[in-house]
């Protein structure tokens, strides 16, 4: 089986990135719960929504993300039995494919590097399943498609849905 899966909330704690740095820099103490169902920029004030939004342009925002839990664990043991590619938007921000590259180097080691496809657009992947977090990524995979539940997406429906890695193992091992 082939099996693709993304990286920022899927593997790498985006979300929780976006938050951390939001607090610092406005001196908050906003939560994930605050963020439920929407994007980081659409709920903080209109004049700090570029700033989140300008995050993923700073660098290190990527090569310091916390690992989604149990990702590697899990991760692992599908790429004893499976090929697993991870398979990333990379193109969009500056720093991210150099940073995204070393996060892995680091954390999922155990994927090789023929291994990753840090590209623009997913539409070209072929496989067997796709997890990602964005739903327009989705719906182009003529394979099965699992929505990993992150802040943006939980009002998304029409995808089988997975809320963490445990579930994921549930489902693919």
């Amino acid at each position: 089986m082939v099996i693709f899966v993304d990286m920022d909330e899927v593997i790498a704690d985006t979300y929780g990135a976006h938050i951390e740095v939001y607090n610092k820099d406005f001196n908050e103490n906003l939560t994930l719960d605050f963020f439920h169902g929407s994007e980081a920029w659409h709920k903080v004030p209109k004049d700090r929504q570029q700033s989140v939004r300008d995050h993923a342009r700073n660098r290190g925002f990527f090569r310091n993300l916390k690992p989604i839990a149990n990702g590697q664990e899990v991760l692992k043991k599908l790429s004893e039995k499976h090929e697993v590619y991870i398979a990333s938007a990379a193109m969009q921000f500056p720093n991210s494919l150099e940073e995204k590259s070393e996060w892995l180097d680091e954390h999922f080691s155990f994927i090789p590097w023929e291994n990753r496809i840090l590209c623009g657009h997913k539409h070209i992947l072929r496989g067997d399943v796709l997890i990602d977090d964005r739903s327009y990524n989705l719906k182009t995979f003529e394979g099965r498609s699992l929505l990993f539940t992150s802040p943006h997406n939980v009002n998304t429906t029409g995808f089988e849905r997975v809320n963490n890695w445990l579930e994921v193992a549930d489902k693919l091992l």
